[in-house]
This record gives structure tokens, C-alpha cells and sequence, in this order.
């Protein structure tokens, strides 16, 4: 039995102890089964809960708490304090899911900051790379052209020319951050045989939203979109494509994300934007990725929709252009 399922079942025989207790002398004990399970189905279904991240320790004396509150309600209180301990019971179970999630917050933005330092020196070391590189290129084709080798000269001006193309895809007009997940994703996907395009009339950098929330948005656009890609080849054995465009219309910036996708269950479309835990992938995923999106497109008044076609997938967001 997983972490997640002790945690939900404990809460349950909490939420069944306290209902007994006010309500045993009106409600049968099979009801008071049926009412709790209900109640912990439905939160189980649509509450996302982090407690793994304060550890044993913290949660073994929550529950400790909530113990003891227990044994409160057991010495026949007065009647009008009678729902003190089941508040109380609520109360605690209230702490440990905001203090978890607050917890799991602040470490995802502490790996998040991280991973974009390392992009930014990534991209940074490409670019000094290639401009400390640049007087040797020149030299080389002033070489061919004093021989007399034009031909020479211009197949390897081509060859320059596109290794530079990768890095201007991703670069031109964004900021430092927004440059390096466009580079990283593009590396990602060149390294997997996926092809990126990147059709962008404007930088990304101009939506109206911060760094982070920018490249929280993309980030996760990007990654959702790869490892479709990357799951839809393997099983395809078909090159795959990632397509962002991005534009602004009559007030409104447009981001569009499409990408091949296997078939994706109808019951998983439906929430995967809606709420969290909901993911077309298997292993250690959480499904957090979709409802974030959503969320920081919400946060800016913003619209988001998405079509499953075939095997593509589309998303497209439209955000005021306001700040």
C-alpha cells in the first residue's frame, strides 16, 4: 500500500470516529460507512495532496495531534462544545495539506531556479563559443577565396550559416531565461530526432507575464509536446514534430503548441487541464505540468484550448495584451 492510500485510509477513520461520535445516536453505523467513504472518494479525486514532502516525522505528529484530539471527544463533552474536536480534527488536516503544499511550492521553485541557471550558462557558454569561434571561420573562408576556391568557400559558409541558425532560433530578441528553455528544448528535441519549429512573428519575451511565469508556461508546453513526440516515435517509428507559433492579433497574444500524439484516453482529455494528477504518461509523473499551464493563463485573464485530432495535439492560448 502506497504512501498516498495510508493517508487517505487514516483521515477516513478519523472523519468516521468524530461522525459516530455526534451523529451515532441518529445515523446508522452503515450510513456513517457510506457518508465517510463517499466524502474521501470525492476529496481523493479532486484534492492534489503533497503530504510526502514533510516527511514521517512531521506527519506521524500530525496524526499524533489528531490522536489525542480523538480521545477529547471520547470524555463526554458538554453539548454545546461537542463539535470542538471534530473542527479541531478539520483544522489540523487543513495545516498539514496547505503546509505540504506550500513546502512542495517552494522546493519546485528552488529545482526550477536551478535548472534555469544551468540553462542560461548552457546557452551563455554556446554563444561565447561561437563568437570566440567566429575569426576563425572568417579566416578560413578568406583562405578558400585567396586560393581560389569558391565552391569551397561557400559550402562551408552554408554549413555556418545553419549551425548559427540553431542558436538564432532560440536567442533572437528573448531574454536570458526564455532563450535558454527555447535552446534547451531545441537541443532536447535534436537529440531525440524531433524536429522543433519555432514560427514566432514576435519574442516569447513580450507576453505580458513575468520571467518565470514565461518560462514556466513554455517550459512545460515544450516538455509536455517532447515527450509526446519522443513516446509517439517509438512506437511509430515516424520522425515526429513540434510546432510554435506565435503572433499577436487584435489585442491579443497568440501561442499555439502543436505536436504528434498517440491516442489519448477520452476520460484523460476531459480533466487534463482542469485539475491535477491527471497525465498520458506512466511512471513517476505527477500530471502537474497541463493544470499549471492552465492556471497561469487563468492568472493573466487568458483563454486556453486544446484539440486531440487523429494523433495531433494542439493547444492554443490567447492572453490580453495588458499588463
Amino acid at each position: 500500500m502506497d504512501k498516498l492510500k495510508i493517508y487517505w485510509l487514516a483521515p477516513g477513520l478519523f472523519g468516521f470516529f468524530h461522525l459516530h461520535v455526534l451523529f451515532g445516536h441518529i445515523l446508522p453505523f452503515y450510513l456513517t460507512i457510506l457518508i465517510v467513504s463517499g466524502m474521501v472518494y470525492y476529496l481523493n479525486r479532486t484534492v492534489f495532496v503533497q503530504i510526502a514532502t514533510l516527511g514521517i516525522e512531521w506527519n506521524m505528529f500530525l496524526f499524533g495531534l489528531q490522536v489525542l484530539v480523538m480521545f477529547i471527544s471520547i470524555g463526554g463533552l458538554p453539548k454545546w462544545i461537542s463539535f470542538l474536536p471534530m473542527l479541531l480534527f478539520i483544522g489540523l488536516e487543513f495545516v498539514r495539506n496547505a503546509w505540504a503544499n506550500r513546502v512542495t511550492e517552494l522546493t519546485k521553485n528552488s529545482s526550477e531556479h536551478d535548472a534555469q541557471l544551468e540553462q542560461i550558462n548552457e546557452t551563455f557558454r554556446v554563444v561565447r563559443s561561437e563568437r570566440h569561434d567566429f575569426l576563425k571561420h572568417i579566416s578560413a573562408i578568406h583562405f578558400m577565396l585567396d586560393n581560389n576556391k569558391p565552391n569551397d568557400a561557400k559550402h562551408y559558409l552554408d554549413e555556418l550559416v545553419e549551425s548559427y541558425e540553431e542558436t538564432n532560433l532560440s536567442i533572437k530578441g528573448e531574454s536570458g531565461v526564455v532563450a535558454s528553455v527555447l535552446h534547451q528544448a531545441y537541443l532536447r528535441a535534436r537529440k531525440s530526432g524531433i524536429e522543433v519549429i519555432y514560427d514566432l512573428d514576435l519574442p516569447l519575451s513580450t507576453l505580458p507575464l513575468s520571467d518565470q511565469k514565461i518560462v514556466t508556461l513554455i517550459g512545460n508546453l515544450l516538455s509536455n509536446s517532447l515527450d509526446a513526440c519522443e513516446e509517439w516515435q517509438v512506437l511509430r517509428r515516424k520522425p515526429s514534430t513540434v510546432i510554435v507559433e506565435f503572433y499577436k492579433r487584435s489585442g491579443l497574444y497568440i501561442l499555439l503548441c502543436k505536436n504528434n500524439s498517440l491516442p489519448i484516453p477520452v476520460k484523460i482529455v476531459d480533466e487534463l487541464f482542469s485539475s491535477y494528477g491527471k497525465t498520458t504518461k506512466g511512471g513517476a509523473h505527477e500530471g502537474l505540468g497541463t493544470k499549471i499551464i492552465k492556471d497561469i493563463v487563468e492568472e493573466h485573464q487568458g483563454f486556453l484550448d486544446f484539440v486531440h485530432k487523429g494523433e495531433e495535439f494542439e493547444v492554443k492560448i490567447k492572453v490580453p495584451a495588458i499588463r
